[in-house]
């Protein structure tokens, strides 16, 4: 098979979604990789190592999409990396369709096979290929919000861990998963009072076993959400609902009752969103004031730190992208449930629900079995 990364072109996008020791096994398995030029700069590293892993270099996205059977990415396709995909080729990365219905159109258009890295998930739930960018997009939350918190950038000067004398900060983690989990553990780390409301009584049972520092668990429900809220100087947005947009749980009614200054980091943007009024922003243009609480949406967060996403990443997505090579799509996603789950477009059928009902399209089941031949 001949495999194609691209660079990324979605704002401020510096991961690449192949490592030169992926690269290697491919080529040793005797796959062509090919990569466009510069595609890893900015995770460090360079041209020299793909070609020293097997790589072809091509020097324009044009001529990888047109080589590659499989295309291999980071984000999803842009509107000016639609016309480059073609019918019955294989796309594997993050795409995020349901709250994005030009994009879904667009994939269902072009007849491609889509699997996304956000809905291949085990057994147990879990979803392997989101849990290192979750990881890093919950620890970067605190960072971010603490940035937004000084009062040179607008915020209300508080202090996440205070200080003997003083109060610390209050930091509401709205979902107790992945992304919860590692935003508490940092702002845990840093001395605040930390609250985090889940629906998942177990789940907030076992955060309380293992987490120490200043930290209340709270089964969430609209009264603790607008309490929690209204006390923090810093909520992160952590809800994620696999493959569907997310709920938008935090309101503006609850913001406005907020102290001026406070600050929201939405991570669950790239699926819509857990607060109301938000939208995706970029390292640009950061950040929205919403009745003077400074709310940061910007949509591909470990970006900002693209050389340990990266390898992150491609840690956890080169064993399926190995598969997908070695088996071909049809034998990979029937020998894989996991896999198989990932599948969200089949050649012009929208084949996941939740993908479906987010974009508000008829969904078409895909069963195993219509993939054999």
């Amino acid at each position: 098979m001949i495999i194609g990364v691209p660079k990324e072109v979605k704002n401020h996008e510096y991961r690449v979604a192949a490592a030169p020791s992926g690269v290697r096994s491919l080529v040793r398995d005797g796959h062509e990789v090919v990569v466009q030029q510069s595609a890893g700069e900015d995770s460090g590293i360079s041209d020299e190592e793909y070609l020293a892993a097997g790589a072809a270099i091509r020097p324009t996205a044009e001529e990888v999409f047109a080589e590659a059977e499989m295309i291999v990415k980071v984000k999803e396709p842009l509107p000016q990396e639609y016309p480059l995909l073609r019918e019955d080729q294989v796309l594997f990365t993050y795409l995020h369709l349901a709250p994005a219905p030009d994009l879904t159109k667009a994939l269902l258009e072009r007849k491609i096979v889509g699997i996304a890295y956000e809905t291949v998930q085990l057994e147990n739930g879990s979803l392997p290929l989101l849990t290192p960018m979750s990881e890093v997009a919950g620890k970067l939350s605190v960072q971010i919000g603490t940035h937004w918190l000084q009062k040179e950038n607008g915020g209300s000067g508080v202090l996440l861990g205070g200080v003997p004398g003083t109060s610390p900060a209050n930091v509401t983690v709205v979902g107790g998963g992945v992304v919860g989990t590692n935003a508490a553990k940092i702002a845990l780390g840093m001395g605040a009072s930390v609250t985090i409301l889940d629906i998942n009584l177990d789940r907030l049972r076992y955060l309380a076993d293992v987490l120490t520092g200043r930290l209340t668990v709270l089964a969430s429900n609209e009264y603790n959400l607008e309490t929690a809220v209204a006390n923090a100087d810093l909520v992160i947005g952590a809800l994620l609902v696999p493959g569907a947009r997310a709920p938008r749980v935090v309101t503006k009614s609850m913001i406005a009752n907020m102290r001026k200054g406070s600050v929201i980091v939405d991570v669950a943007i790239d699926q819509g969103g857990c607060v109301e009024g938000a939208y995706p922003t970029t390292l640009e243009d950061p950040v929205i004031d919403m009745d003077g609480v400074t709310l940061a949406c910007v949509a591909n967060l470990p970006g900002c730190v693209a050389r340990t996403s990266t390898f992150a990443l491609t840690n956890a997505t080169f064993p399926y992208l190995s598969k997908l090579a070695n088996l071909g799509f049809k034998k990979a996603l029937t020998a894989d449930p996991a896999l198989f789950k990932g599948l969200n477009v089949l050649k012009g059928r929208l084949v996941c629900q939740a993908v479906a009902e987010g974009v508000g399209m008829d969904y078409d089941a895909c069963s195993v079995a219509d993939l054999e031949d």
